[in-house]
């Protein structure tokens, strides 16, 4: 059957741009401000009114080259950065009006970089040094691009077809089309980083070798697949990962295999708002998100959670699965049992504790599972670094891990829950990854 027309249009951009009179009328709003709290707000410290000064004088190359020198995936982040925490929620006019709409003008200015195949960056005077990256996210792209404009020869290795991480293949496309993040990465390619991707370390290459063959090694892997659900029944056909439906959306062809079936998301971060506007994308008649906690305590952001409200997503808390139930090797059924929020854990949130008896069954076609993904504990162990649980350790500023000679960034240093790292806060600390990197290696040249 083929998949209807509606279906492939609602996976187009939700939020429409600016157009240029409303561009140039909003950047007119700001104020310009000297000590801007809208830069300190932002964890890449663009240089926010200067930008918006450019857009409303009409030079949108300058605009967009103020953006991308602070954040190498300033146009991803455009779109998916939850702006009224960060920028916009520390723009003065909050108190008067309303904000400036500082996501949607950084969109308009690299929108037009992106139509107008602006060249905004020259790679520097080759220092005869090189780094390696594992990874080639938001972390390892920011890294790369970095150390590209320092002179380093920069190899970039990542496992998947293409590069980007989770900007290309993990945020829907009607938040992110995948365009977007590959015109990123042709701007880092255009500075001489060579990107190898279906590359994995340990298969294709080995650590020692890395270790031996460059200067440095950055690790910036993030994350791996979802865990499993460890609860009888969920091999069973229609049980899926929510990493993995994301990513089909993204790169195989729409199928209405969901058209008019119910859907259950278990968990209720920024993942499984995306998995579960995904479904209803897909033509899912019934969607509903399954949380063992309360809405106070989920962990996506609130324009997620107001998003898939909009998308008429349904939400039942303090539920947790206990058995997937099946007929045929298909998934038919979900039994849940309810729960109660008991002691706090060591993050701080209440633990959520079993109601004895309380089981009950609910009808359902698909089992989406969204809770967290697992940590690359084999590639950490492959240059046996230190680690705690897969979150590898590092020395405060400088980003080093145990061995001196390796680096990490991105969500391969973060903790689980809240900490888990915003796009922007991987090229924040892919950036800074890099300059710790040039500073260690340049004072390695320093005469004793």
């Amino acid at each position: 059957m083929g998949v209807p027309h509606d279906l492939q249009s609602s996976f187009k951009e939700v939020v429409p741009a600016l157009k240029p009179k409303e561009a140039i009328d909003e950047a007119n709003r700001c104020l310009y401000c000297y000590d801007a709290p809208c830069i300190k707000a932002c964890p890449t410290s663009i240089d926010i009114p200067s930008f918006i000064k450019k857009i409303s004088t009409g030079n949108l190359f300058g605009s967009a080259r103020t953006i991308m020198d602070s954040n190498p995936v300033g146009a991803s982040c455009a779109r998916v950065c939850p702006t009224e925490e960060l920028c916009e929620g520390a723009c003065v006019l909050n108190h008067a009006s309303k904000p400036i709409m500082i996501g949607l003008l950084q969109r308009h200015a690299t929108d037009w970089a992106i139509q107008n195949k602006a060249k905004l960056f020259q790679k520097g005077e080759a220092n005869g040094k090189s780094v390696a990256i594992i990874g080639a996210g938001p972390a390892g792209l920011s890294a790369a691009r970095e150390l590209a404009r320092l002179g380093y020869q920069v190899t970039v290795y990542e496992a998947k077809e293409k590069a980007g991480g989770l900007n290309t293949y993990g945020i829907v496309s009607f938040r992110l089309p995948q365009e977007i993040s590959l015109w990123e990465v042709e701007q880092i390619e255009e500075l001489g980083v060579e990107i190898k991707t279906n590359t994995q370390i340990g298969i294709d290459v080995s650590a020692e070798e890395l270790l031996a063959n460059f200067d440095s090694v950055l690790l910036a892997a993030g994350m791996g697949n979802v865990p499993d659900l460890q609860i009888e029944g969920e091999n069973l056909e229609g049980v899926l990962d929510a990493i993995t439906l994301v990513e089909e959306t993204k790169t195989q062809a729409l199928t209405d295999k969901m058209v008019g079936k119910k859907v259950v998301v278990i968990g209720a971060g920024n993942t499984a708002i995306d998995a579960a506007t995904c479904s209803k994308r897909l033509g899912a008649d019934n969607v509903q998100i399954l949380y063992r906690r309360t809405v106070n305590e989920m962990s996506c952001y609130q324009f997620e959670y107001e998003f898939a409200k909009q998308d008429e997503v349904e939400f039942r808390w303090l539920v947790a699965p206990s058995r997937v139930i099946g007929e045929g090797g298909t998934v038919k059924g979900l039994e849940l049992i309810r729960m109660e929020l008991g002691e706090p854990d060591a993050k701080g949130r209440k633990r959520p504790v079993p109601v004895p008896g309380s089981e009950f069954v609910i009808e359902v076609d698909f089992v989406v599972k969204a809770i967290g993904q697992k940590r690359l504990v084999p590639l950490i162990d492959a240059f046996h670094l230190e680690h705690n649980k897969g979150i590898v350790e590092v020395e405060d500023g400088t980003y080093r891990t145990s061995n001196p000679k390796v680096f990490a960034a991105g969500d391969i240093i973060f903790g689980g829950g809240k900490t888990d790292a915003m796009v922007v806060d991987a090229a924040n600390h892919g950036r800074r990854a890099a300059h710790a990197i040039h500073q260690t290696l340049t004072d390695q040249k320093q005469p004793v």
